[in-house]
């Protein structure tokens, strides 16, 4: 049930969290005590692609670390909490991700975070640039379309931009239209590998479902599939009614990419996963499309392959929303003191 592009082996967190391979990297999670963080946290601590885990946030990192600490893993987990500690936190960091900022309630777009969330990545990143300009950046905090030209704008401000190295991670979209394919079809969603391009909201979320060997849907079936792919952040809010978004299966997520990534820098080949990054595929400059990982980042961007008509035209649909967010972030940057 494999698509073009092949999905990494045995799905990327389980050989993240296996016991054949280790390495010794470095990994930070800004924002490491939220909703998304402690259980991502968690995630990579059980991994033997990590040496160390350090934690940083603006409240409760000591008690989480002290937590996650005890856990009979070789991932040595440090806290860190406050302003004055962020760069210690950043220091060699090999991976550094950010779930930093605040979820979505009931009503709101994932825009609608934008003024909040653009401040804490542009502070986060503007950090990262100064102590760990090298490091593989992993953007996870929301409007994605908006904070990946953030972080750009300011890597080039400090001299140190290097678009293999920043990334969007759009993994949810991948991890929940394989989901909805296989509950649909009677499959194993492990055996199932939908590439999911564009931008990480709504309409900008386009999955290729056409690009799945052995899966075909009548039109109305695939247009209802692809609106509850686009809108299955919104599934959550509304179920989890105020309490908060996507926390479980984001970090899930997250520690997909990280592990796939990892796996990568360590000379691994053949690992692709989907991204949102800069890019020259579309009218966009930046883009979520599969990408072959290596020890740099980015080896190779993977481009759109070949889309149905109806997949077409969610690209052209797109356009403008994911313009629009994309100038939003660049001019916040640029504001950016």
């Amino acid at each position: 049930m494999f698509s073009r592009i092949a999905r990494p082996a045995a799905s990327g967190l389980i050989r993240g969290l296996s016991t054949s391979a280790q390495s010794n990297a470095r990994v930070a999670v800004l924002g490491a005590s939220g909703g998304i963080g402690q259980p991502l946290s968690l995630l990579l601590k059980n991994s033997p692609l990590i040496s160390n885990l350090a934690l940083y946030d603006i409240a409760h990192t000591p008690g989480v670390a002290a937590d996650l600490s005890h856990i009979e893993t070789r991932a040595k987990v440090t806290g860190y909490i406050g302003a004055e500690q962020l760069p210690e936190s950043l220091k060699d960091a090999d991976v550094v991700v950010i779930p930093a900022g605040v979820p979505r309630k009931p009503g709101m777009t994932r825009d609608d975070l934008f003024n909040t969330n653009a401040s804490i990545v542009a502070t986060l990143t503007d950090a990262c640039a100064k102590t760990c300009p090298e490091a593989m950046i992993c953007i996870i905090a929301n409007p994605v379309n908006s904070t990946i030209p953030i972080t750009t704008e300011i890597f080039k401000r400090h001299g140190v931009y290097n678009p293999n190295r920043i990334f969007g991670v759009t993994t949810l979209d991948i991890v929940r239209a394989n989901t909805f394919v296989a509950e649909l079809k009677g499959l194993d969603p492990a055996r199932v590998n939908v590439p999911v391009v564009g931008g990480h909201a709504g309409k900008t979320i386009i999955p290729l479902i056409s690009q799945v060997c052995l899966v075909e849907f009548p039109q109305d079936q695939l247009e209802t599939l692809t609106g509850r792919i686009q809108e299955a952040g919104t599934e959550v809010v509304k179920a989890k009614a105020g309490s908060g978004s996507a926390t479980l299966s984001m970090a899930y997520a997250g520690a997909r990419f990280v592990f796939s990534l990892l796996d990568a820098m360590n000379g691994k080949e053949g690992v692709i996963e989907c991204s949102f990054v800069r890019s020259e595929e579309t009218e966009s400059t930046y883009f979520s499309t599969p990408l072959l990982l290596g020890k740099n980042g980015i080896e190779k961007n993977l481009g759109l392959g070949k889309l149905s008509a109806y997949e077409e035209k969610l690209v052209a649909e797109a356009m403008g929303e994911l313009k629009g967010s994309i100038k939003k972030g660049e001019d916040f940057a640029k504001n950016f003191k």
